[in-house]
């Protein structure tokens, strides 16, 4: 637990598949030849070693209260059966969630004269154990936090287990604790790997099993060296609820799949889903990927406070499933390009569950094969939207039209009974979704048939707001789509004038039936944007609308650095020692796009690490034109002076800057867009 600012304030910050994009239906148990793997040989499965304490067979399942209760007065023992309540009342035991864990805060700030921990008698006036026994009393298990140095990360200073690490180990024992989060603050300069290790001694030492969670940050890359100390380690940081955080947490964690698998797990922290900061395609999202990822589900949100969307994504079981496959895979990336993620994990049974994420805040259609991701060759496929609920076949393509940061999550097998399930159908659409007020838009929608089987019957319709003209200019049904062809129905789409700039909804909505006439309906939610153009000349981009903005920390600010958390925080934008007075100031991971509307040329700005974060942060600037990198800097830091950018945006639509964290985390990384000027 660190502050990626200031690590003696303890605080979590750091760095789906819509209705019907595929229209999916159920996937039972494919029946498939046990998968072969590593150097097996063919007929014999490569046995994954069991590691001896059996602990941690899957990546561990619960909740932690930090993310949403810090360390205020709620966090005490009626909040931590309240949830070990709603963790049956919800039916969230029974999708595999089992451990109640308490973080930073139980304790008093003293040992007693005994050097022993304290629990708060405020917080906890029954102590820990009689927590533990009602936890337990429900078929849960309770969770505790310290930190392997002199104090814990709080400000306040709880104390630490460097020094005592046997005897607070036996006192988790006694009181029934399972599972053990280990902080890394106030560790004084002792190695890593020794204080850890003295940990997992203490652990043994007490006989009872206690699941061991290494939280030194990722700092001692602790994927080489902990697999035989803890059933867990953070790779990263500390997550914060925004999308910025979670996809730059997502990026260090997927490189490491080779170091997972059963008793030994990336740990990519906790889940912010439900939390408030990022939508719900977003939090579908980051429950996807972490599943893919088979990373610890550790709710982060005040299960009281739920709503029917935040318990919909973190009780989908056959996302769980995923994650909690006893093969203990970790998806690997098999390809990126553009913002463009395809991610896929080997299952024991043989399949592969695929992500299709899109990265970027446009619409956009991803693609991969069945072939690309592992499986065999056969005629066909079984493909099941593990969100819709719903299966199909597929010929072997596997693609979907992925919404704004989204992530469309299938499982894919070489299943025998394909031709049971209708055609897969994607949904698309192509021109661009900027449309000015009064002014007519041209968009050309596709249903493409992606089964071996032909779609029957197939209508297309398009929906805007209220006051919206859509029009189909070309047809909107045809009587079937034979395998890989398309029903193309090109629309005029006009915007009332004066429209307020920003987001409005289209939806396309697609019908077809199956061989044996089953009917299939699929809805794709679009993003429209009324935009203007720029202006003509030169213009301060801080002076300028844009389209979107997301922040790894705190907002995107104009004309100041990026501050805090809160919106207006910043400070002026100081590169070297030199002040500007305009600019944008933000914080990696983070991306500002423009509508440029093809009139525009130029890009320029003088960009770095803002000096208000001393000698930290490390950074790289993009800019990018209707989807290509057309400039970028190296790795820039503190030390370093302001460098200059220029890039070539000619007839672009959209121009977008990006700042990446350089490649080791976001912590500090406040970056400036220093008199960032657009040409048009």
């Amino acid at each position: 637990m660190r502050h990626p600012h200031t690590r003696t304030i303890r605080r979590r910050v750091l760095g789906a598949l819509t209705a019907g994009l595929l229209g999916t239906a159920g996937l039972a148990a494919p029946a498939v030849a046990a998968p072969v793997h590593g150097n097996a040989t063919p007929g014999q499965e490569e046995v994954t070693p069991t590691p001896a304490d059996g602990l941690a067979m899957t990546p561990p399942m619960g909740f932690n209260n930090w993310n949403s209760t810090h360390c205020r007065a709620e966090f005490n023992e009626s909040m931590v059966k309240g949830i070990a309540d709603l963790f049956v009342d919800k039916g969230l035991k029974d999708a595999g969630y089992q451990y109640v864990n308490l973080d930073d805060c139980w304790a008093l700030p003293a040992r007693d004269a005994n050097g022993l921990l304290v629990p708060d008698p405020v917080r906890f006036p029954h102590g820990i154990k009689a927590v533990a026994d009602y936890v337990h009393a429900k078929g849960l298990k309770l969770g505790i936090y310290t930190s392997a140095g002199t104090k814990t990360c709080n400000s306040a200073g709880f104390p630490g287990a460097l020094g005592h690490e046997y005897s607070d180990a036996r006192q988790f024992a006694d009181w029934g604790v399972d599972y053990l989060k280990y902080d890394n603050c106030n560790n004084q300069g002792v190695d890593a790997r020794q204080r850890y290790t003295t940990m997992r001694d203490a652990l043994k030492a007490t006989g009872r099993p206690i699941v061991y969670s290494i939280c030194e940050w990722g700092q001692n890359k602790p994927w080489e060296w902990a697999s035989d100390i803890g059933q867990l380690w953070r790779t990263t940081g500390d997550i914060s609820d925004s999308w910025g955080s979670m996809l730059s947490i997502l990026k260090q964690n997927l490189p490491l799949a080779p170091y997972a698998g059963p008793g030994h797990w990336n740990d990519p922290d906790m889940l912010e889903v439900g939390n408030g900061g990022m939508t719900d395609t977003e939090y579908r999202t980051h429950f996807s990927m972490w599943s893919v990822m088979a990373a610890p589900l550790l709710i982060g949100s005040d299960l009281r406070k739920a709503s029917p969307a935040t318990l919909d994504i973190l009780s989908n079981r056959e996302v769980i499933a995923v994650d909690q496959d006893p093969l203990g895979k970790q998806g690997a990336v098999v390809s990126s390009g553009g913002g463009r993620w395809v991610v896929a994990k080997e299952m024991k049974d043989g399949s592969r569950a695929v992500a299709l994420f899109n990265e970027t805040g446009t619409p956009q259609h991803i693609a991969t094969t069945a072939q690309a991701v592992g499986l065999p060759d056969a005629s066909a496929y079984t493909l099941r939207d593990l969100w819709q609920h719903r299966s199909y076949n597929t010929a072997g393509t596997i693609s979907a039209t992925v919404p704004a940061h989204g992530t469309a999550l299938v499982r894919v097998s070489a299943d025998p009974r394909w031709a049971e399930y209708p055609p897969a159908v994607e949904l698309g659409l192509s021109g661009s979704p900027l449309i000015e007020a009064g002014k007519p838009a041209t968009l050309t929608t596709t249903v493409t048939d992606l089964g071996r089987t032909p779609a029957n019957r197939v209508t297309v319709s398009l929906s805007g707001p209220e006051g919206w003209t859509v029009r189909a200019q070309s047809p909107t049904s045809a009587p079937a789509v034979p395998t890989g062809e398309a029903l193309r129905t090109e629309w005029t789409v006009t915007a009332p004038p004066g429209t307020p700039t920003g987001s409005y909804d289209l939806t396309l909505k697609a019908s077809h039936h199956s061989p044996t006439g089953e009917r299939v309906d699929s809805t794709l939610p679009l993003g429209a944007s009324v935009v203007v153009p720029p202006p003509a000349g030169t213009s301060y981009l801080g002076d300028l609308p844009w389209l979107s903005a997301t922040n790894g920390y705190g907002p995107v600010e104009r004309d100041t650095s990026n501050g805090e958390s809160a919106a207006g925080d910043g400070h002026p934008i100081t590169l070297g020692g030199v002040v500007y007075t305009k600019g944008l100031g933000v914080h990696a991971e983070s991306a500002v796009e423009y509508y440029t509307g093809g009139a525009c040329t130029k890009v320029t700005a003088d960009v770095g690490v803002d000096d208000e974060k001393g000698a930290k942060g490390t950074v790289a600037f993009e800019i990018w034109a209707d989807g290509t990198k057309t400039a970028s800097t190296g790795v820039l830091t503190n030390a370093m002076p302001a460098q200059p950018i220029t890039a070539d945006v000619t007839g672009a639509q959209v121009v977008r800057l990006v700042v990446t964290d350089g490649g080791d985390g976001i912590d500090s990384d406040h970056a400036d867009w220093a008199d960032a000027r657009l040409t048009c």
